[in-house]
């Protein structure tokens, strides 16, 4: 027998980056907020305390900050005539586990969408013909677009005191931004970094063959910077120690650098770290959630009953839940019918590997998330003519070191000898002097990728795991080898003593990390038939629960989604202020 709590107004379900942006406006509306947090509750100052955070081995090796996949994993397969198996050993992505989620641990790269991101398949449509979208393509317009969305953008980019330079603003181009970004209200809060000698060498490079290099949009503070909620954030000090790490100079924008510090000690807000919530709980008809069930840190089962309920854990924690709740219909591969596990997407990322000559020193532990990176997005987006391509999508293109640790970080030549004299040798020769230009690609929505519960592995808890259906597809494939072709001649004009290209091949390996950037499954739309929740985030079937998170994406632009998910939480959190708490109930007609 669960044990039953006094009710709340709202209890929201993981407390990232859209948990803590939905608590914030909440709180400040007055209503009493549980948030609930499968972790522990985690703040700077003791997870991410320096020297201790500054251990590759405890925390990008056996990941200390993610979560334990003992307790609950996901399941995979390339094809659903196969069985799939649990993902046991942190690799192709990374999931993060406690207060500020994979916020917390993230690289700090804060991208808008396209215009034509948000409308893609109106957007392709459009310009190349409805014959040009392949057959079991599944892509489809977000149902919200950039002019709704780009007030909400500069609000998140000003929350995480974003870095970068404009390079359109009001319509106006900008010298030194990124000509080819959508129009923008204002300047980036703070400049870019200084670039890394690596991110000069790249621009340099682009401009001579023809591109439009620009700095890397980056919530690594470049200068001292106070949010508008009065929080303080500090230089970047390029400490190389970003990626799995928390930030111990409280430079890099997380959910503990931006807003929690404002909220995690307002009376009208509870936080209840280890708490696993296994079931939001509906009503009679099945129309209404009247609150949550979950399992406390001392393995208890509690029911938490609320007016309002906010799915805000990582994507596919979030689809999972709707999934074990009975909320919306499930989808079917085979008839393309339901929507819940719909339209699963992930990123596809080529690269160029260059060793410039002997001689040449780039200081590779000198290296931050995002600072100090120079990108190009001339290949991104609909940017270039797609008509004779025959793919949709694109990359953009970036260089820049995220740091030089030993472990992980030390890349040698092929054939290198892997332990020894000869180990040593090669490390010598080549770790001042390679480098790499990376692309991030898109991935499209198809028919056949997708998620839903596993029918054999169950969680601690005895719960069915998430089972992801995923391969490459032959879009993506072409895709990849169009960018790192046209990435292969910025190589050209570096110097360089040899480079080789690289993609991920024909079949998706998740034992080699690629990014932590997974999508879809609770995907937003303008029709309930083809999606879950509506251009606010809210159920179309259950109108009292909010949907969070990447999840939400139709399919996966190219950027890093940390700037659309926070774009479309506070959209969505407007609505609920101004919208939903004077009149509840849909606001979308169906």
């Amino acid at each position: 027998m669960a044990m039953k709590k006094d009710a709340v107004d709202a209890v929201i379900i993981g407390l990232g980056w859209t948990g803590s942006i939905m608590a914030k406006v909440l709180t400040d509306e007055g209503l009493k907020v549980v948030a609930l947090e499968r972790g522990p509750n985690k703040d700077t100052a003791d997870a991410a305390a320096y020297p201790q955070i500054a251990d590759e081995l405890a925390y990008a090796v056996r990941g200390k900050l993610f979560q334990p996949l003992a307790k609950e994993t996901v399941t995979i397969r390339h094809r659903m005539s196969e069985t799939a198996v649990p993902y046991r050993q942190h690799a192709s992505f990374l999931l993060g586990n406690g207060v500020g989620g994979a916020g917390f641990h993230w690289n700090g790269q804060h991208w808008r969408a396209l215009p034509e991101d948000l409308r893609i398949r109106s957007h392709f449509e459009e310009r190349y013909g409805k014959d040009f979208i392949p057959e079991g393509m599944t892509i489809q317009d977000y149902g919200v677009t950039y002019e709704e969305l780009e007030p909400y953008f500069t609000h998140f980019e000003e929350v995480c005191g974003t870095s970068g330079k404009a390079g359109n603003i009001n319509g106006q181009i900008m010298p030194g931004g990124n000509p080819l970004e959508a129009p923008r209200s204002k300047e980036y809060p703070l400049p870019p970094s200084s670039p890394m000698y690596v991110a000069q060498l790249f621009a340099k490079a682009a401009k001579e063959a023809g591109y439009d290099p620009f700095p890397l949009p980056a919530s690594n503070a470049s200068q001292a910077y106070t949010n508008p909620y009065g929080v303080r954030l500090g230089p970047c000090n390029f400490c190389g120690f970003c990626e799995r790490f928390g930030c111990y100079m409280y430079s890099k924008a997380s959910p503990q650098t931006t807003i929690l510090p404002v909220i995690r000690h307002r009376p009208n807000l509870e936080i209840r770290a280890n708490s696993y919530v296994t079931k939001i709980n509906l009503d009679a008809s099945g129309k209404k959630a009247t609150g949550v069930t979950y399992i406390d840190g001392q393995g208890n089962e509690v029911e938490q009953p609320a007016d309002l309920v906010i799915v805000s854990a990582f994507q596919m924690h979030n689809v999972r839940l709707l999934l074990l709740s009975g909320i919306g219909k499930p989808y079917d591969p085979v008839t393309g019918e339901g929507v819940v596990g719909k339209n699963y997407a992930y990123q596809y990322n080529p690269s160029v590997t260059v060793m410039m000559p002997k001689g040449t020193h780039m200081n590779p532990f000198i290296g931050a998330g995002a600072a100090g990176m120079y990108a190009l997005d001339n290949f991104n987006g609909d940017q270039f003519d797609h008509g004779p391509l025959g793919f949709v999508g694109g990359a953009y293109t970036s260089a820049g070191f995220t740091g030089g640790r030993p472990i992980l970080q030390t890349s040698l030549p092929k054939g290198a000898p892997t332990w020894g004299k000869g180990w040593q040798a090669a490390v010598a020769d080549t770790y001042e002097r390679k480098m790499s230009i990376g692309m991030e690609g898109s991935v499209m929505a198809y028919r056949d990728a997708y998620l839903d519960l596993d029918p054999t592995y169950k969680d601690a808890a005895g719960l069915p795991l998430l089972r992801m259906t995923f391969n490459w597809h032959d879009n993506e494939i072409k895709m990849g080898q169009y960018v790192v072709n046209r990435a292969a001649e910025i190589a050209k004009h570096l110097g360089a003593e040899s480079y080789s290209t690289g993609t991920p091949g024909a079949t998706y390996d998740t034992r080699i990390y690629q990014s932590t950037h997974t999508t879809g499954g609770a995907i937003m739309g303008a029709d309930p038939k083809t999606s879950v929740i509506n251009k606010y985030l809210q159920c179309w079937d259950v109108p009292n629960v909010f949907v969070t998170g990447a999840s939400a994406f139709p399919q996966n632009l190219a950027y890093n989604p940390t700037g659309l998910v926070g774009a479309l939480a506070y959209h969505a959190a407007q609505a609920l202020k101004d919208q939903y708490l004077k009149n509840p109930g849909p606001l979308v007609q169906a």
